[in-house]
């Protein structure tokens, strides 16, 4: 039984939705595009707005000259950064993640100096969208060039250029976690210098884009002192929270809709400079705006994700039993802190240690400001960073110790009769098998054959090398308990809200707190409600997106739409039945005690022929003509879920990939990948999460890099430089699943949307090592371009790229001395 059968005593069957792969409702629209997108929407009287931005990446502004904007036809309005300086404030940070982090604040529109390039200078008002683009060219801005900040070690070097002159370093904040100081481990210095042995590694989690389908839109529209702000974001409760916060408009003035949104990865969690300004120029025009960037504008203006340096170093005994854990990052922040920019690498301290029974744990990072876009979310925000680290640092182990990776893994890892288990992090995960999935994920890849495979090509030594790659993983997700969040400074909760409407037909309407950009809540919901409350599915309708529908809610990221909130349906659905409980006692003239509910229906127990639909009891209760006395005329109820926990999805996934040693061209020969999920409520969705999460994965691995010049210019400003792999460049996935119930919450789910993205990264990277190690290829910075790989082959050591350098976190590039194991940091072909 899954745990809403325990929960609610019903028994499986055919009809049962739960487990169902059922199609999304929300698809026919969507696919079809009989829907609104924000871009879509045209009111009468509406303006356009377009974007006068900066062409350089560090300046101040010494001149600016927008008369001849204003002469431009079809321009009703311009504005400037000393226009707005009054009114503007400051963009938020929601996550100070310590008191002492140096926050030098983000207008949305540039008064007098400006920090990376595309930061808006101006704002163009016009009749048409056209109009508004045209007039763009029009403006006299001149800038006094300051010198550029980029490259983050330099940043923090004595004596660095300044990215904010008015801050005394480049350095926002200095986050510490360490488990000999906390409790949750021994002391970590002592771990290193007890070690046979010590392996250090520098490695690199490049700059990427979200890339999201839909660009961002605006439309906002003025109705006396009340607002209506339609925007594609993933976040309309919070942009309604802080918006409010920033332009000083009453939050009970101010509506925020987010209509079908096309897609976000993170990407679209942000209040972005152009909502505030669309908010205080229709303020002062009194008529409604709209504002949609164009794809350049997205890729150069939008924040960006990942970007860090990562110094790891592992420690372990001659067999490899681990001893201790230490990671130093760099992280950069861009110019500015954007919603969560200092938190997502604060969040990842916790997942470093992985699955890993580690005895001694520290962490460190520097969140470092450049002249470059600001980083925030993007698809796992923070953990695919921690798998990567320790999955690579796992493979450098074992080769140190000439032990088999796998072997390393299984020598470390959680067993599965020691759940519920505190990690050195000081993480309770409560559920899990890795043994298992692993298990089955060897048999999906055809491991041992492949392996035989591997040999034969080495000893043959075909130019087509063979290699295989192993990410063991878990995830934190369900974001999250509330009480944990403010623990580390967020600025919000981790709750969730839902309600639940009975109409007097017997329809059912759903109202969450959660809002969808992609992930099929309209379909899940359903299931969750038609299993719970025993209606149709088909009489089931989700309504979601829009704080004048949905008053309450903390929206969708961290893989906490169904954990968090379909968990307050669920409790929603249970009180629906509560009360209709009554109501059915009432009028079958029975003790609520003696009633049974199954399949949505009450009878008194031992006669199970008669009885009352619940969609019958809304129909009544709805005439109210016979109902107890001392009760509401009511069935609907509505319930806010707070996790206790949070969940822990895992998994095993394994890579296959192919190297041309004479090209550098790799490809991946197969994929298998078995993941722990909790309860399944829709495979078909599941199964779509995991492969989009894949794709995002390997795209990091292989294709996506977001690259700046020397000056501060986005190189990868389009799709014809940012490489976004096509379903033809990825292979056919092999997936399965293992499945142990989460017990903090009453699904028994624990989140899918991020595991193929965190996953998969560490896999691929490892695989395409494993097929070239031998040629004494160590590291090869991602994306593994045929280039880098074809440089790491016939150079040796990582391709002489000082990005991937080997080094060790504590005291620069250094030979780690051992009890009979070395590795020198200078003999992996890194240039430092």
């Amino acid at each position: 039984m899954t745990a809403v059968e325990e929960r609610t005593g019903t028994t499986p069957g055919p009809e049962k939705e739960i487990g169902k792969a059922r199609r999304r409702k929300e698809d026919a629209r969507l696919i079809t595009g009989k829907t609104t997108w924000t871009d879509n929407m045209v009111l009468p009287g509406m303006l356009h707005l377009a974007v006068v931005r900066s062409p350089v990446a560090h300046a101040r502004i010494t001149h600016v000259d927008v008369s001849a904007v204003r002469e431009a036809p079809g321009v009703i309005a311009v504005f400037t950064g000393s226009d707005l300086a009054e009114e503007q404030g400051s963009l938020p940070c929601a996550w100070p993640v310590t008191p002492e982090m140096v926050n030098p604040g983000h207008p949305s529109i540039a008064v007098d100096q400006v920090n990376h390039v595309g930061e808006a200078v101006a704002v163009i008002v016009a009749r048409s969208k056209t109009a508004a683009q045209d007039a763009v060219e029009l403006a006299d801005i001149d800038y006094e060039p300051l010198p550029v900040v980029l490259d983050m070690e330099e940043a923090v070097a004595d004596g660095a250029d300044l990215v904010h002159d008015h801050l005394e370093s480049n350095t926002s904040y200095h986050f510490v976690f360490d488990a000999g100081e906390m409790g949750t481990g021994s002391d970590t210095d002592q771990a290193f210098a007890d070690a046979d042995v010590v392996v250090s590694r520098r490695l690199i989690q490049q700059r990427l884009i979200p890339a999201f389908m839909e660009p961002r839109s605006v439309v906002v529209q003025p109705q006396g002192d009340n607002y209506t702000m339609w925007s594609a974001t993933q976040i309309p409760h919070i942009l309604r929270v802080m918006a409010a916060m920033v332009t000083g408009i009453p939050e009970h003035k101010l509506r925020v809709v987010a209509p079908d949104v096309g897609g976000g990865f993170g990407g679209k969690l942000q209040v972005n400079p152009e909502e505030i300004l669309c908010l205080l120029i229709a303020r002062r025009l009194g008529k409604p705006v709209k504002w949609t960037e164009t794809r350049s504008e997205s890729l150069m203006t939008a924040h960006h994700g990942r970007d860090q340096i990562q110094y790891v170093d592992i420690a372990a005994d001659r067999e490899g039993n681990l001893k201790g854990l230490r990671v130093r990052l760099l992280a950069d922040m861009g110019a500015y802190l954007r919603l969560i920019t200092p938190g997502v690498p604060a969040l990842g301290a916790f997942m470093y240690p992985g699955i890993y029974k580690f005895p001694a744990y520290r962490f460190e990072c520097d969140g470092v400001f450049t002249n470059k876009v600001p980083t925030d979310a993007y698809r796992g925000a923070g953990r695919p960073e921690a798998t990567f680290a320790i999955e690579r640092i796992m493979d450098e182990l074992a080769v140190e110790l000439g032990m088999d990776p796998l072997e390393l893994r299984r020598k470390n890892w959680i067993n599965a009769d020691e759940f519920p288990f505190t990690t050195v992090a000081g993480l309770a995960y409560d559920s899990g098998d890795y043994e298992t999935a692993t298990q089955q994920a060897l048999e999906l890849l055809g491991y041992d054959e492949l392996r035989a495979e591997q040999q034969r090509r080495r000893e043959s030594g075909d130019r087509v090398q063979l290699g295989i790659g192993i990410s063991t993983f878990t995830e934190m997700c369900g974001l999250a308990p509330s009480r944990v969040l403010g623990s580390l400074s967020f600025g919000a909760g981790g709750w969730e809200h839902a309600a639940i409407r009975m109409l007097p037909t017997g329809k059912v309407e759903v109202v969450t707190g959660s809002t969808p950009h992609g992930q099929g809540h309209e379909t899940a919901w359903s299931q969750l409600v038609a299993d719970s409350l025993g209606v149709p599915f088909e009489d089931v309708e989700v309504l979601h997106g829009d704080t004048a529908i949905s008053s309450r809610g903390l929206d969708t990221y961290g893989s906490r739409s169904l954990v968090v909130g379909g968990s307050a349906v669920v409790k929603a659905a249970d009180k629906v039945i509560a009360k209709a409980r009554k109501i059915a006692a009432h009028l079958l003239e029975a003790s609520e005690d003696d009633l049974d509910f199954e399949a949505g229906k009450f009878s008194v127990r031992g006669t199970p022929g008669t009885g009352l639909g619940i969609q019958e009891i809304a129909l009544a209760i709805f005439a109210a003509h016979n109902y107890p006395e001392g009760i509401e005329p009511s069935i609907d109820a509505e319930a806010t879920f707070d996790p206790e926990n949070f969940s822990f999805p895992h998994g095993t996934h394994l890579c296959a990939m192919e190297v041309d040693t004479e090209t550098g061209f790799v490809k991946i020969r197969k994929y298998a990948c078995v993941d722990d999920v909790g309860t399944i409520v829709n495979p078909l969705i599941v199964e779509g999460q995991v492969h989009g999460g894949l794709a995002q994965g390997i795209a990091q691995a292989l294709y996506e890099e977001a690259v700046y010049d020397a000056d501060g210019n986005l190189t990868t400003g389009t799709f014809v430089d940012y490489l976004v792999p096509s379903a033809n460049d990825l292979p056919h996935f092999d997936t399965g699943n293992t499945v142990h119930s989460a017990p903090g919450n009453p699904i028994g789910a624990k989140g899918v949307g991020e595991a193929g993205c965190i996953a998969s990264t560490p896999a691929v990277v490892n695989a395409a090592l494993d097929a070239v190690r031998h040629l004494g290829v160590t590291d090869i910075r991602m994306p593994l371009t045929p280039e880098r790989v074809w440089r790491a082959i016939h150079r040796g050591g990582d391709g002489g790229d000082r990005a991937t350098a080997g080094s060790n976190a504590y005291g620069g590039a250094q030979t780690e001395t051992t009890a009979g194991v070395s590795t020198d940091a200078s003999s992996l072909g890194g240039d430092r």
